[in-house]
């Protein structure tokens, strides 16, 4: 079985600080992507759970080549929103130097996840929904899938990008309803 990638966009509730700590989440419950699939709640806690036991942790890798290790990953954690990532980007590592630079200066905002589904289903709108996956990494990526997890600008509360996430959510549901019509 290969491994899958899902990407999300930072920001929507993740913040970047002293150019190299970085929190927020890398996957969203319930949010469609761009392939059309669905992250369901608790897609992740077999995983976390096994990798806690074997006392592995999820890698931080840089556009999601593992020779490439740009970080380390100090939190990774289900809440009821998500997959909630919180790390440190090594500036001692040439790759994380760059990698903090470019989202300083907003040249990329994103993570992707790298997994293998162990359940999935599909809906009667032709969609996955991703029931159990094998979390193997978090990375820092130039193009997203999932546009509704995006890093912060800066000055930019979490309640402005809550906002900014459900108002996307709102013109989605326009858009289904026109279309429906």
């Amino acid at each position: 079985m290969d491994l899958e990638k899902k990407f999300a966009r930072f920001g929507e509730g993740l913040s970047v600080s002293e150019g190299h700590l970085i929190e927020g989440y890398a996957s969203l419950f319930g949010a469609c992507d761009q392939g059309g699939d669905v992250v369901a709640a608790g897609a992740y806690a077999v995983s976390l759970k096994r990798l806690a036991e074997d006392g592995r942790k999820v890698r931080m890798l840089w556009q999601h080549d593992p020779a490439q290790p740009i970080g380390v990953w100090d939190e990774v954690r289900e809440d009821g929103r998500g997959l909630f990532v919180k790390g440190r980007i090594l500036e001692s590592v040439e790759k994380g130097r760059e990698a903090a630079a470019l989202l300083a200066a907003g040249a990329i905002d994103g993570l992707s996840i790298g997994y293998r589904t162990r359940k999935a289903v599909k809906s009667d709108k032709g969609r996955r929904l991703l029931q159990e996956l094998e979390l193997w990494e978090v990375s820092l990526v130039t193009f997203p899938m999932l546009p509704s997890a995006r890093v912060a600008a800066k000055g930019e509360t979490p309640e402005s990008a809550d906002l900014r996430e459900l108002a996307a959510v709102f013109e989605a549901a326009r858009q289904e309803i026109a279309r429906t019509d």
